[in-house]
C-alpha cells in the first residue's frame, strides 16, 4: 500500500482523488491546499514522509512550483496534476525534481497508475511531459557528444557500467568519465541528474532511451 498525499488548493478537486486513490487500496495520508500545511501537519504528529505526492503546479499561497517540488522531492516522489498548457511552468517542475506530470483531464486510471509507478521508483513517461517538454523551446539541450548519448542510451536502459564498456568496446574507465562527463553537462544546462533514475529521465527526455526502457 502506498502512502500518498494530495496538495491541491481545489478541495473538489482533493475529495475526488481521495475517494478514487482509497478505492484502489492506497493509503491516503494527507489532503491540503498548500505544502506548508503538509509540513506542518508531518511535525504535529511525528509522520513519515509519504512515498508520492500528487502535487498541484499552482498553488493559491504565492509559492512558486520550483520551491514546492524542492522542499518534497528529497523525500517522496513528487508528480505534477495539472493541466498541461503552462509548458514552461511544467518544465520548471521536472528540473527541480517532479518525477512526471499528470493532466487533470486525465481519466482517474491514469493518475492511479502514475501513483503506483512512480512508488516503484520508476519515472513517468506520458504525453503531457512529452509535449511540456518538446513544447519548451527553452528547454536546454545538453549538448551530448555521440559517444556520451551511446553510453547514456545503455547506462540508462539497464545495463552496469562494465557491460556498457565491453558492449562499445571501450575501457571501463573511459565509460565512467563518459558518464561523468554527461552528469557534468545535464549539471550546466540546469538539469541535474545525480542518481541512474534521473539519468534515465533526462535520456527520455531528449529522445536517447523510449519510455520502455526502464520497464
Amino acid at each position: 500500500m502506498t502512502r500518498v498525499a494530495l496538495i491541491d488548493d481545489h478541495e473538489s478537486v482533493r475529495l475526488g482523488l481521495v475517494a478514487a486513490l482509497q478505492r484502489d487500496g492506497e493509503d491516503v495520508v494527507f489532503a491540503g491546499a498548500s505544502v506548508a500545511e503538509y509540513r506542518a501537519w508531518r511535525l504535529s504528529v511525528a509522520a513519515p514522509p509519504a512515498d508520492v505526492v500528487l502535487l498541484d503546479l499552482t498553488l493559491g499561497d504565492g509559492t512558486t512550483v520550483t520551491e514546492n517540488v524542492v522542499a518534497l522531492a528529497g523525500e517522496s516522489a513528487v508528480i505534477i496534476h495539472s493541466v498541461a498548457d503552462r509548458p514552461a511552468a511544467v518544465r520548471e517542475a521536472l528540473a527541480a525534481g517532479a518525477v512526471g506530470v499528470v493532466s487533470k483531464a486525465s481519466p482517474l486510471d491514469d493518475v492511479l497508475g502514475a501513483v503506483r509507478t512512480a512508488a516503484r521508483g520508476e519515472p513517468l513517461n506520458n504525453v503531457e511531459w512529452a509535449s511540456a517538454v518538446e513544447g519548451d523551446r527553452a528547454f536546454a539541450d545538453a549538448q551530448l557528444s555521440t559517444r556520451e548519448r551511446e553510453v547514456l542510451r545503455l547506462y540508462a536502459a539497464g545495463l552496469p557500467l562494465k557491460i556498457v564498456a565491453d558492449r562499445l568496446g571501450v575501457a571501463y574507465s573511459t565509460a565512467k568519465e563518459n558518464i561523468t562527463r554527461v552528469r557534468m553537462k545535464y549539471i550546466e544546462v540546469g538539469r541535474p541528474a545525480p542518481t541512474k533514475v534521473d539519468l534515465l529521465r533526462r535520456a527520455m527526455e531528449d529522445g536517447i532511451v523510449d519510455g520502455s526502457a526502464g520497464e
